[in-house]
């Protein structure tokens, strides 16, 4: 029976009881955190039974990917690049609508969120790229280019519904080319470009997005003269996220100090009640289960699902969570260290760049030290296409992970096998 799961969990062994132990915080806190869902429904099981079955799902697609040979990625660069192009397209214009924003499409029946699948896309192309132009004096200077290439038709598609996924897989895709060796002087020019736009780009949602006084009064104009909503023009239908942007951005940079008997829990429900969940957990938590601010806090099972976690489990599980994504990234540093091929390396990295900093978005933002975002927890907060892709990472780590333990076992076999041989040539 032991051999059977064995051969059924191979690779890290760190790297697997990191993904169980975020998995079953996943439908503990998955279903404390549910229960606005659960009151709607009336059904208290179906929300964490879906949950757990995605998981289930996710861990054969962890299982299936990881016994895929880590050479075969390679292969289907080609292909990903051009299904992850197709279906940004497809988002922008035939994408379903939710909170505001086109990011799934439906298709037979099932919906699923095309950037998750473009970001480990992106990673893999990169590694490939990285791996072909690598040299003893670091990257040919032309990898630049090639992966500029690359990231700006599919960063900027994703951008224009989801700019927190896009400035997460640029970041990535930025430390990727630093320890891929990318002549420091073309990173200095990219990350001086960058600050221009990203100045560029704040002044545009400031100048461009509208509050709540300005849209409602945009309304009452708007009915006035019905026409005027039919003929959209194109700048309006491709940044309507604007004014969301805008107010997230406000409310960030506003630090004037709010008196709590003054504070607008309608108009900053999400950052206020995330506040008190910190606040109310009195550092040792108040226990699984026992989460009052899971019933008025928005998205608590997804995007702020660390402030539950924060409320239920105290400073201490904080801790805990934090140190599982620690320990993912330094696994994931130390099997690219004993890789003797690039690629294998550079994917191992950016796949665990990807998650770990995802995660810290998620929780600097659950805290109240970063922006509202959007973006979930990985292998923690409830999902359908987040939750299986990143289940696939994993595997793919794995996957490279079982083949530097196979190298490694038949070197030292090798090793063993010499030495003998020594001995026996120095005892004749």
């Amino acid at each position: 029976m032991n051999i059977k799961i064995s051969n059924i969990f191979k690779g890290d062994k760190v790297i697997w009881m990191v993904f169980f132990f975020l998995c079953i915080i996943s439908v503990v806190e998955v279903f404390s955190a549910s229960s606005g869902l659960t009151y709607k429904s009336q059904d208290y099981l179906t929300p964490i039974i879906k949950h757990a079955g995605m998981l289930i799902f996710g861990a054969v697609v962890t299982v299936i990917t990881l016994n895929i040979p880590w050479k075969y990625f390679k292969l289907t660069t080609p292909f990903l690049l051009l299904i992850s192009l197709f279906t940004l397209i497809w988002v922008l214009v035939g994408g379903e609508d939710i909170n505001g924003a086109q990011r799934v499409i439906k298709f037979m029946g099932q919906t699923f969120q095309p950037s998750e699948i473009a970001k480990g896309t992106l990673i893999l192309a990169t590694a490939h790229i990285l791996s072909a132009m690598q040299y003893e004096n670091g990257a040919d200077p032309r990898a630049f280019k090639f992966i500029m290439i690359l990231t700006l038709p599919i960063a900027g598609l994703i951008f224009v519904e989801n700019l927190s996924t896009a400035v997460l897989l640029c970041s990535v895709i930025f430390l990727m080319m630093f320890i891929g060796r990318v002549p420091l002087r073309q990173l200095g020019k990219l990350l001086g470009i960058v600050t221009v736009i990203g100045v560029v780009v704040v002044s545009f949602v400031l100048i461009a997005g509208k509050s709540k006084d300005e849209k409602a009064a945009e309304e009452i104009s708007k009915e006035m003269v019905v026409e005027e909503k039919k003929d959209e023009n194109f700048i309006d239908k491709m940044f309507h996220r604007a004014d969301t942007w805008k107010a997230r951005l406000m409310k960030f940079i506003d630090n004037e100090e709010v008196a709590a008997k003054d504070y607008d829990l309608d108009k900053d429900a999400q950052v206020g009640h995330a506040n008190i969940a910190i606040a109310t957990s009195n550092v040792i938590g108040k226990g699984p289960g026992n989460s009052v601010e899971r019933d008025f806090l928005s998205q608590a099972f997804s995007d702020f699902i660390f402030a539950i976690i924060i409320e239920e489990m105290g400073i201490l599980g904080a801790i805990g969570v934090v140190f599982l994504y620690i320990i993912l990234l330094f696994r994931c540093a130390r099997i690219a260290s004993r890789c003797e091929r690039n690629f294998p390396a550079f994917l191992v990295m950016g796949l665990g760049l990807l998650l770990v900093i995802q995660a810290t978005f998620n929780m600097l933002v659950a805290v109240g030290l970063a922006p509202v975002t959007g973006q979930p927890l990985p292998l923690i907060s409830k999902g359908g296409t987040s939750t299986i892709i990143n289940c696939a990472y994993i595997g793919a780590i794995l996957s490279v992970s079982r083949s530097v333990k196979k190298t490694h076992t038949q070197k030292t076999e090798s090793e063993i096998e010499e030495k003998e041989a020594e001995l026996a040539t120095a005892k004749i």
